[in-house]
């Protein structure tokens, strides 16, 4: 495990952001943008990762952001590397956890530790569509509207409570690659929105049921 590593300027009512992230990063590079709002209510604090060579280290650099490497062949098993994702996280004491295309399923432990506090985007309308190919699911059942889903971490898969949804429809020729992209550029606008609210209003879970503000 690669130790954190760079800083961050924050003010000091800003909502703490740790986001988890797998490849390129293009909704942490959504998250960076929208915080330099003053208003925006969060700030990204630290960025973890479980691959050396994800592009979100390099957003993170640029940013200034602290980020840490926990790579699975680091570890003796999944247990050791779940372990490991708990230290770098607490290490940065996120108010939010956010998971942005990160790749690795966590364990119940690490969920349970930031229950009601870690949240996921999913490129359907939970829940129908989970898994691991959400889109190509889509296209498979000729459903004529698709969207994406900002949802709570529980220990199912894609199973947490749904915090937010937006619409997509699914046009005449779409393909698994033009839809996804669509789909994409949604789910970035409807992550900043959610979260932004979450920080200024607060998240509050009975059951179910989530919602931003009383």
């Amino acid at each position: 495990m690669q130790t954190p590593s760079g800083h961050s300027v924050e003010s000091s009512s800003a909502k703490r952001l740790v986001v988890l992230a797998s490849g390129g990063g293009s909704n942490l590079a959504a998250l960076l943008a929208a915080q330099q709002e003053a208003s925006y209510g969060a700030r990204v604090v630290g960025v973890v990762t479980d691959r050396p060579t994800a592009g979100a280290l390099d957003l993170a650099r640029d940013a200034g952001v602290a980020s840490a490497v926990v790579a699975m062949n680091d570890f003796d098993d999944r247990a050791g590397w779940n372990d490991g994702i708990l230290e770098a996280v607490s290490v940065f004491q996120p108010d939010y956890l956010i998971l942005a295309g990160f790749m690795r399923i966590l364990a119940p432990s690490v969920v349970r530790k930031f229950e009601g506090r870690m949240m996921n985007t999913h490129p359907a309308l939970l829940p129908s569509f989970p898994g691991a190919h959400p889109v190509r699911d889509t296209l498979a059942h000729g459903v004529k509207v698709t969207g994406c889903t900002v949802h709570l971490v529980d220990d199912g898969v894609d199973t947490g409570p749904i915090i937010a949804q937006t619409a997509v429809p699914v046009l005449d020729g779409d393909d698994e690659p033009t839809l996804t992209e669509r789909i994409k550029v949604a789910e970035r606008a409807l992550l900043v929105e959610t979260v932004g609210r979450i920080a200024r209003e607060g998240l509050y879970v009975a059951g179910r049921k989530a919602s931003i503000g009383r």
